[in-house]
């Protein structure tokens, strides 16, 4: 057993020369947890936030970038139950996913669907919760609604979109180019929007208006997006590519009895990221079992070449999951 292990930290806030690749000495696993040989990681948006300087790790987390990882149970704490060495899975961390081996709480750690490559596994986890907590649980979306996601080629978008029509919902989509659209369609949106031509406002309440809309924009889109939903709607907002501070008329919103709504998922409790790995293994792997949804995989890149992984992502032509290979 090697004593330390390759990792990827951004020592100072920056673009993507900011990642460096360092060693750092080897965990053991703690109490109700497990480390993972990591196979792949997952490249995800917060990961570039942390790398900019403006989203630090909660107190206690590794400042080790990554949120996700898929590989073999390599060592087990005490306590652990279902896990065995070997076993492959895939998990949600709070940090730590960009290295060699990481460290998971076990109720955040999923088996691996039976229909996917391990390494696809790592682009399971952060989107998944993600949607589930935020779109499901949060949003409430029921079979036979409409749910609208803005940036629907994104890994959160690929996922909603999939989960969200294995559930029994209309799903619109925006996206920037009519490949990514036809993407969106061929995942399963009913209407997929090109933004840059199209007004989903306009076009939303010619369907009817949504009841549920995923926002990672935010900025001019809040207000476009309640123009868009239903009475008793609901707005969930995860992220604000377009910023965090709107000027804002809430008469719509009492009018049309709207929920707006949003949640971060890093800084959640274990215990209630085992809440939720419980609901997802219950009913979203079946879905995946079933050929109903699976990650959307952009590109792969060797650990070694973060950098290059984290300027696909920041140029915004990737669709689906970006991974490191390890």
């Amino acid at each position: 057993m090697p004593q330390s292990m390759r990792v990827v930290r951004a020592p100072e806030p920056g673009g993507s020369d900011a990642l460096k690749l360092e060693r750092q000495s080897i965990q053991e696993p703690g109490d109700n947890q497990i480390r993972i040989a990591v196979c792949a990681a997952g490249v995800n948006r917060p990961d570039v936030i942390q790398r900019m300087g403006f989203y630090p790790p909660p107190p206690g987390a590794s400042d080790v970038l990554g949120l996700e990882v898929a590989g073999l149970v390599d060592a087990v704490g005490c306590d652990v139950t279902r896990w065995r060495i070997g076993d492959e899975v895939c998990a949600l961390l709070s940090g730590g996913g960009y290295a060699d081996f990481a460290i998971a709480d076990t109720g955040s750690v999923l088996p691996r669907p039976t229909v996917l490559s391990l390494p696809d596994c790592a682009g399971l986890p952060e989107t998944v919760f993600t949607v589930w907590a935020n779109v499901f649980e949060s949003g409430a979306l029921q079979p036979g609604e409409t749910l609208l996601v803005q940036g629907g080629a994104s890994g959160i978008g690929t996922t909603a979109i999939q989960m969200a029509a294995a559930h029994g919902a209309t799903v619109i989509a925006t996206a920037v180019s009519r490949t990514k659209c036809d993407l969106c369609a061929g995942l399963g949106a009913t209407r997929a929007i090109n933004y840059r031509d199209e007004d989903f406002v306009e076009i939303a309440r010619e369907m009817g208006g949504v009841d549920v809309i995923l926002d990672m924009v935010g900025g001019e889109y809040v207000d476009r997006n309640i123009r868009s939903l239903k009475p008793g709607g609901r707005l969930v907002s995860i992220a604000f590519l377009k910023g965090s501070r709107v000027e804002l008329d809430l008469m719509p919103v009492m009018l049309k009895r709207l929920t707006l709504t949003g949640s971060t998922l890093r800084s959640r409790p274990a215990m209630e990221k085992a809440r939720l790995a419980h609901a997802i293994e219950e009913t979203v792997w079946p879905w995946i079992e079933s050929g109903q949804f699976k990650p959307v995989i952009d590109s792969r890149f060797d650990l070694d070449n973060v950098q290059a992984a984290h300027e696909r992502i920041d140029s915004g032509d990737h669709a689906g999951k970006i991974l490191l290979t390890i």
